[in-house]
């Protein structure tokens, strides 16, 4: 599966270590920034390159890493066809994933381990969206507020 990544200088180290992995497990990993730390550099345009890679190609997904998850989240979610959630555990990826088709993962390197990093990525990666009627319905919700704004 391809995946986008894209992290702040908050994020760098976390997104650097991710990269290996990912590979490790399959993917195919393509990082859209910040290719150096850079200490003044805004969450907000790596964020929104993963987001539009990921509106672009529906069958991909996001990976996106700052402080706190919530400003990387927030950007994503502003466009068509991006469902971000910035998850702190394997089950609220899991959840996501299966009920929501959530297609990027924002994470907050402030707050958590390589290794729990590594936990919620594999789940998010590995988990498929269950389709049910009643998430489809509110998924297709969402696409129309989108539609309107």
């Amino acid at each position: 599966m391809r995946v986008y990544l894209g992290a702040d200088h908050r994020g760098f180290a976390l997104k650097e270590k991710l990269k290996p992995f990912l590979s490790a497990e399959g993917h195919e990993a393509e990082d859209l920034g910040n290719k150096i730390l850079d200490s003044e550099d805004d969450y907000v345009d790596f964020a929104a390159k993963v987001a539009e890679e990921v509106e672009r190609n529906p069958d991909s997904r996001g990976i996106l890493i700052c402080g706190s998850g919530a400003g990387v989240d927030i950007v994503a979610n502003k466009f068509d066809g991006v469902r971000s959630v910035s998850a702190s555990t394997p089950g609220e990826a899991r959840a996501a994933r299966e009920d929501d088709d959530v297609n990027v993962l924002a994470l907050a390197s402030d707050f958590l381990s390589q290794a729990e990093a590594r936990d919620i990525v594999k789940t998010f990666l590995e988990t498929s969206f269950k389709g049910e009627e009643r998430h489809r319905r509110r998924i297709g919700k969402i696409a129309e507020i989108e539609k309107k704004n």
